[in-house]
Parts: structure tokens; C-alpha cells; sequence
């Protein structure tokens, strides 16, 4: 019997999409710094200690940090969230850093102030960074979900009451009840939530579209990061590839994530506490909508819901960091989804679309975050519309192939544990490789 509470379409959407600020492994590095640096007194703060999970550490290493012209680290990620970080703006911490919050990190990691320690065995989003200044010594800790603040800690003395717990703890609690309650529903279940979302969820989904759509301007414009959504609107004009809505998706997507990953400024609307997952979940569907013609706006909307709830289905299943790319497995199927509903497809073609997405991306490490991801975003993009438009011609994989499943659920279920399971080895070579390369400012 399922003992889980009832989460409403409205709880999905509110505890699995919300703003981040830059990469969300940064962030939530600078987060716990600046909840734990909000407990001083008074003082010059002259040590910061960082110790990490391996999936947030290989996540959190190589990515350009928002408003710091292209910085990375992650000393310089708790640096800023212990000098210049506002706890209570959660995966928007870096809102309000400036040039003088810049220049004294930098000073500071230049002096040795930052240890940064890596828990090797360590399974699961985990944070914790302790700070001294004078005497005072405070700790806080993230666990589970980026932004879950789960312990603060003043002088060895536990804390068990303040504003940054109570409702941290109380979102921990709901989205690992969530995350149960989720791998026991079925794809026809996930689709019929649709049936209560109201003009309120309508709206922040809109809100999402505005986000996510105002990085992939900024990317195309300025060719940030990578540059993989300029150039491919470049090849577009000197005749090289022809626009249709596979390259459009793929455009829009890979613009947004160059801009994102290059530290621009703008925050995107998250999917399953990633950015990245946010902006695969979400452009696609807006990129395939300007292809059709459409009765009513908000099928849109709904299409970009269904989206972010198979995502977080998915994610429920592979954890929230692993070996496999999110973008790709989980992000991409629910884009997927959400282009077959948004086309009008059956249930039967929102679930062929699934498993198309699957077998042709289940392979797809995730080695970091770092500007490269656009590449992968971009690829996700157009394998949703493929998926979508496969699935809607009749042509689906079979359940005789690999890691497809009789149903969409155990493919899923299968995707989950080939990423808890499978590759766990996997995962530790990535990082293994990524620590034994030397990071220059100057790249050969």
C-alpha cells in the first residue's frame, strides 16, 4: 500500500522548477558558505574549509561562475558565498556579487584561506563548509537537494532552530517523499496531472519560457562560452544546413546553454535542480511550437509541464547527480514527451517517444559541467524532435532491444539502474581523469 502523502501537479512543479543563477553545483557551494557565514559575529573571516560529494565536486570544478568574467573553482565559489552571498536568495546566491567581492575571494584564495576536500566514498548531493574568523568557527551542511539546508552549526553548538532550516528541511522531506511517490505512478498518471494544473501553474511555466528564452538571446548574440547556438544560426546563413524544427530546438537550447555556462547573469528556470535540465525541459517545446499551428497557447504550457514532470520522474529513478547526463536522459525524454503532446500524440507515442530518447542517449556521460555541455544540450534538443516525430510515424523501439523495457516505466526504471548501478565505476573514472588534468586560465 502506498503510504506516501499526495503531492498535486501544483506541489511537482514547486518543489522540481524554480530560478538558479549560473550552474547550480556552484551555487549551492557558495549557498552552505553563506549560510555559515551568516553565523558569525563580527570578525575577519581567515580560514574556509569545503568538503564535497564526487558528483558535486566534478560538477562544481570546471564552470564559469556568473558576473566573474569567465572565473571558475570552487574555492572561488565558497569564497563569494562567505563574502558577498545572500543565504536567503538560495540558487540565486550570486545575485548580488560585485567587483570587490571578486578581487578580496581572489586575494583570499591567493593567501591559501580556501581547503577544498573531496569524500570520496561519499553517495548523494553533499556539502559542508566550515568558517573560521577569530575564535568563532561555523559549519553548515547541504544534503540531498542543492539547496537543502539540513544542519548550522555556531561553536560546535548545534542550531536547531533558524529561518534557512525550517523550510529547508521541510522541502527535504517533501521531495524525497515526492521522488517515492513519483517511481510508483505511471506514465498515464503522469500525463493526467495536466488535468489540474490552473492559470496560476500556467503562468510559472510562462515565467520559465521568459528565463530560459532571454538566455538563448543573449547566447546567440553574443556567442558566449562555446558558441555552439551562433555558429549553428552562422551555418544556417551561409547556406551549410537548412532550418527546420530539429535545428531550431537545437539551436535555441545549445544558445542558452553557452550563455549559462559562460557565467552570464541571467538566471535560468531549473528542472529537477539543474539549469541545464531546465533549459532542455523547456526550449525545445518553444523552438517546435513556432512549426505548428496551434489552437490555444496554453497547450504550449502544458506540453512544457508534462516536460518537467517526466524529467523529474526520470531523475527520481537515476539520482540527481550521477555518471549519466541528465540533459540528455532526462531532460531530453521529458522534452520529448512534452513535443508529442504538444503535436497531439496518443499516449502510446508520448511513451514510444520515451524510449526512442532513451536507447539513443542512455551512453551519454556526464563529465562536469563546463562550457562543452552546450554540445550535449544541443544533441538532446534535436533527439527529442527525432523521438517525437519517430514515435508519431509509428516507429518505436522494441522491447527485445537493450535497456528498453516492455513499458515506459521499466525503461525508465532501467535507465535508473544502469546510473545507480551500473556505472558507478564509470563515474569515478570521469572524475578521476578530470582531477589528473592541470586547469590553466590559458587554454592550449
Amino acid at each position: 500500500m502506498n503510504n506516501h502523502p499526495v503531492y498535486t501537479i501544483k506541489d511537482i512543479l514547486r518543489l522540481e522548477v524554480a530560478p538558479a543563477l549560473g550552474c547550480t553545483e556552484p551555487a549551492a557551494v557558495a549557498l552552505c558558505s553563506a549560510a555559515a557565514a551568516s553565523l558569525l559575529p563580527a570578525g575577519e573571516i581567515t580560514l574556509i574549509e569545503v568538503w564535497l560529494d564526487p558528483n558535486l565536486y566534478k560538477n562544481a570544478m570546471g564552470v564559469a561562475i556568473p558576473g566573474t568574467m569567465g572565473e571558475y573553482g570552487i574555492d572561488l565559489a565558497a569564497a563569494l558565498g562567505a563574502f558577498g552571498g545572500d543565504p536567503t536568495s538560495k540558487l540565486e546566491v550570486f545575485l548580488n556579487i560585485d567587483d570587490s567581492t571578486i578581487k578580496k575571494s581572489q586575494g583570499f584564495i591567493a593567501g591559501n584561506g580556501v581547503i577544498v576536500n573531496l569524500l570520496e566514498r561519499r553517495q548523494g548531493i553533499y556539502i559542508k563548509v566550515r568558517i573560521a574568523a577569530g575564535n568563532d568557527r561555523a559549519e553548515a551542511v547541504i544534503e540531498s537537494v542543492h539547496d537543502n539546508i539540513t544542519s548550522l552549526t555556531l561553536n560546535d553548538r548545534q542550531i536547531a532552530e533558524h529561518p534557512l532550516l525550517r523550510g529547508s528541511l521541510s522541502a527535504h522531506d517533501t521531495v524525497q517523499g515526492l521522488e517515492e511517490t513519483l517511481k510508483e505512478l505511471s506514465l498515464a498518471d503522469l500525463v493526467g496531472l495536466l488535468d489540474n494544473l490552473d492559470e496560476e501553474d500556467l503562468q510559472f511555466m510562462e515565467k520559465g519560457v521568459e528565463f530560459n528564452t532571454a538566455l538563448a538571446r543573449r547566447g546567440m548574440a553574443e556567442g558566449s562560452g562555446l558558441g555552439i547556438g551562433r555558429t549553428l544560426s552562422r551555418l544556417v546563413e551561409e547556406g551549410l544546413l537548412k532550418r527546420d524544427m530539429v535545428l531550431d530546438a537545437s539551436m535555441l537550447t545549445a544558445a542558452a546553454s553557452d550563455a549559462r555556462m559562460a557565467g552570464v547573469k541571467l538566471p535560468a528556470m531549473s528542472s529537477a535542480g539543474s539549469g541545464n535540465h531546465g533549459l532542455t525541459a523547456v526550449l525545445p517545446i518553444w523552438a517546435v511550437k513556432d512549426y505548428l499551428v496551434l489552437e490555444d497557447h496554453r497547450q504550449v504550457l502544458k506540453a512544457i509541464a508534462l516536460s518537467h514532470i517526466v524529467t523529474a520522474y526520470i531523475k527520481a529513478h537515476t539520482g540527481r547527480l550521477s555518471a549519466v547526463c541528465g540533459c540528455s536522459v532526462g531532460a531530453g525524454a521529458g522534452a520529448a514527451a512534452g513535443i508529442t503532446y504538444l503535436m497531439n500524440g496518443t499516449l502510446d507515442h508520448i511513451a514510444g517517444a520515451i524510449k526512442n530518447l532513451i536507447e539513443d542517449l542512455a551512453g551519454v556521460i556526464c563529465d562536469g559541467a563546463k562550457a562543452s555541455c552546450s554540445l550535449k544540450l544541443a544533441t538532446a534538443a534535436r533527439t527529442a524532435v527525432q523521438a517525437s516525430l519517430l514515435s508519431l510515424h509509428g516507429i518505436t523501439v522494441q522491447p527485445t532491444d537493450g535497456i528498453v523495457g516492455f513499458t515506459p516505466e521499466q525503461t525508465m526504471k532501467n535507465m535508473g539502474d544502469l546510473s545507480t548501478q551500473g556505472m558507478i565505476e564509470t563515474d569515478r573514472t570521469i572524475l578521476k581523469i578530470m582531477l589528473n588534468k592541470k586547469f590553466s586560465k590559458i587554454q592550449p
